[in-house]
């Protein structure tokens, strides 16, 4: 069942929606939200792009059709009925939509904006809703589930449950923790390049751990003081997509202030789907500067001093949704591995580009996410890869999920670990 859009918004601005944005009873926020979405023209250039619109070729799945429907609930004109809520709902917030805009229209803010102003008129959060919110009990969770290698053997158990339940989908798609990865590399005999701060994020902290020590490693073999901030601080992305603005922005605060303790001008992030709340909600403009950690090593004069052992295999690269359409930042990826000899990297077709992860999306939205997913590992597959390389943990899980469910044994790793594996040199 799909939204019925109203006339007057596929023509562009309402002025009925106009007179709404500037009611007496209109709060601020609903006033920037009206604002922003009536800056958008309806051109629909952003249709193709659009993962969900894809698939289910429904006006009220694309960024067009969420943006009146943001505008109509909001205004008051349209009820937050489940099936408007849930046309919110499927939106991956992958941003895909905003660089082909031409009027320049900020999607990800009105999605935000209207996600957390409804967040009160919707039914409270359930218990699992209310985990996948929390990143303090997922860590836990997760380290002890890395304890007792509870992927090897908890997705079995599982099919004891219902099909469709959420819970049941939670624990099929528990993945396996990583090994710890690379050894710190020997402290390089250069003179010291002062220190700087690796964040390593909450989930990522247990499934990414390999990534973090080859951040180290290769971080050290060029003469840095690596930094690491005391726990697992959390950037917010997961509350915040979920419309829980509040609590993503105590998050926020509390990793600006181990940040802050850690010392250190720049923090560098290694996933992508952290980068955005990072510099926008956690650094903000009178915090730490925010870098990717690609782009830092890939302009890093002395990258060249770095060896890297030969490896005759074939990388697919997937280049997650935050890092083209957040981070920006892709070049820098394909040059440090184009340090590796013999490496071949291929890189999946641009479109479609979302594996359908998308933080907790993947655990609340199978279907939609499933469907994806089965899109991104075709493409991989009919490349014939050794490895699959991601630079985001989410997308890192669920590929990795994918494959494993379809029994390909096909390694996902971030491209720093593949690069730390390959390092020759640990002093140069």
């Amino acid at each position: 069942m799909s939204v019925r859009i109203e006339e007057p918004v596929a023509t562009g601005r309402s002025d009925r929606f106009s007179a709404a944005a500037g009611a007496p009873g209109a709060s601020a926020a609903d006033r920037r939200l009206l604002e922003l979405a009536d800056q958008c023209v309806m051109c629909g250039l952003c249709l193709p792009h659009c993962p969900t619109y894809r698939l289910e070729r429904q006006e009220a799945e694309s960024p067009r059709g969420r943006i009146a429907l943001a505008r109509g609930l909001t205004s008051g004109l349209i009820a937050p009925s489940p099936t408007a809520l849930l046309h919110l709902d499927h939106c991956l917030a992958c941003l895909s939509c905003q660089p082909v805009c031409p009027s320049e229209v900020r999607y990800e803010e009105i999605i935000t904006r209207a996600r957390a102003g409804l967040a009160a008129r919707r039914p409270a959060p359930d218990a699992l809703q209310r985990l996948l919110r929390d990143p303090k009990r997922l860590v836990a969770l997760a380290r002890i589930g890395a304890l007792f290698r509870a992927g090897r053997w908890l997705p079995r158990l599982a099919r004891a449950l219902p099909r469709g339940s959420r819970w049941r989908r939670l624990l099929e798609e528990l993945p396996e923790p990583p090994a710890a990865g690379a050894s710190p590399a020997q402290r390089s005999t250069m003179a010291s390049r002062g220190p700087v701060t690796v964040f390593r994020g909450c989930i990522a902290s247990v499934h990414d751990r390999d990534t973090h020590a080859a951040a180290q490693r290769l971080l050290e073999a060029l003469g840095y003081e690596v930094r690491i901030p005391e726990g697992t601080p959390c950037c917010g992305a997961l509350p915040r997509h979920a419309g829980e603005a509040a609590a993503a922005d105590r998050h926020a605060a509390a990793t600006r202030a181990a940040l802050a303790a850690a010392g250190g001008n720049t923090v560098l992030v290694s996933a992508t789907g952290c980068f955005g709340d990072m510099r926008d909600h956690v650094a903000g403009e009178t915090g730490p500067a925010i870098a990717d950690i690609h782009a830092f090593l890939a302009s890093d004069e002395r990258i060249a001093t770095l060896r890297f052992r030969p490896l005759a295999a074939r990388v697919a690269l997937h280049l997650p949704c935050t890092q083209a359409n957040v981070v920006g930042e892709i070049g820098s990826i394909r040059s440090l591995l184009a340090r590796v000899p013999g490496l071949n990297v291929l890189t999946l077709p641009e479109q479609p580009r979302c594996c359908g992860a998308a933080g907790s999306y993947f655990i609340e939205q199978p279907d939609m996410a499933d469907r994806l997913r089965a899109e991104k590992l075709d493409q991989a597959e009919s490349q014939q890869p050794d490895l699959l390389l991601t630079t985001n943990i989410g997308c890192r899980i669920h590929l990795g999920n994918g494959l494993r469910h379809r029994g390909a044994p096909i390694p996902v790793l971030h491209p720093l670990a593949l690069l730390a594996q390959q390092l020759d040199n640990d002093a140069p």
